[in-house]
């Protein structure tokens, strides 16, 4: 069993190294957690090799294995656009997968069954920094008054928008002055916004 600061370590060893293919050297663990000196931060190393989450990959390096740190990751099924721009009615169908990393987006192991990601069309949320061709990882639970949602209007209808409330009636919100709030007969919420994943443009 692990520590508080054992799983915080392990946490971020994984995070580094999925985010770019080596873990972090001992130096760079000390200085991100404050500790007083490197030998603390290879203390908690040492610790967590010998229950068995890590190893020296190299003689010197301590982190995962690539099968275990791809093991980590969550394959979250796609399904078709969102709008986020004036709801349109379509059939949304999983055309793919995309695999996330749960530390990123701040999420435990059992979450897994919970998410699902949709890719975004329009700009209507650009003020919440959530762009066209961006895809949204969705979690299915009931959501809270301030929180971006995929919606499910009057039962026909979806869109991406911000859960408000205005004298106890639910309204979708805009973030772009654009777009008017949507005042809906029936609303579902079909998840609740936890990350967004961003394609950065490659130039021409």
């Amino acid at each position: 069993m692990l520590t508080e600061k054992q799983q915080a370590v392990l946490d971020h060893l994984r995070l580094v190294q999925t985010e770019r293919g080596i873990p972090p050297s001992t130096r760079e663990i000390q200085r991100h957690f404050g500790f007083a000196s490197p030998n603390s931060a290879l203390n908690h190393l040492r610790a967590l090799a010998r229950k068995g989450y890590i190893e020296q990959l190299d003689g010197r390096t301590w982190g995962l294995r690539a099968k275990e740190v791809q093991g980590h990751l969550f394959d979250v099924p796609l399904f078709g656009s969102i709008p986020a721009g004036l709801p349109t009615e379509q059939e949304q169908q999983a055309e793919e997968s995309v695999f996330i990393d749960p530390v990123f987006f701040g999420l435990a192991s059992g979450d897994r069954r919970r998410l699902w990601a949709l890719r975004v069309s329009g700009d209507s949320m650009v003020g919440a920094h959530i762009c066209n061709g961006d895809i949204a990882i969705l979690e299915r639970r009931t959501p809270r008054a301030g929180e971006i949602i995929a919606a499910l209007v009057d039962e026909t209808t979806t869109t991406l928008k911000r859960l408000v409330y205005q004298q106890d009636r639910p309204l979708l919100h805009a973030e772009n002055p654009r777009y008017p709030d949507i005042a809906p007969d029936r609303l579902e919420c079909q998840g609740v916004l936890v990350g967004v994943i961003r394609k950065i443009k490659e130039e021409d």
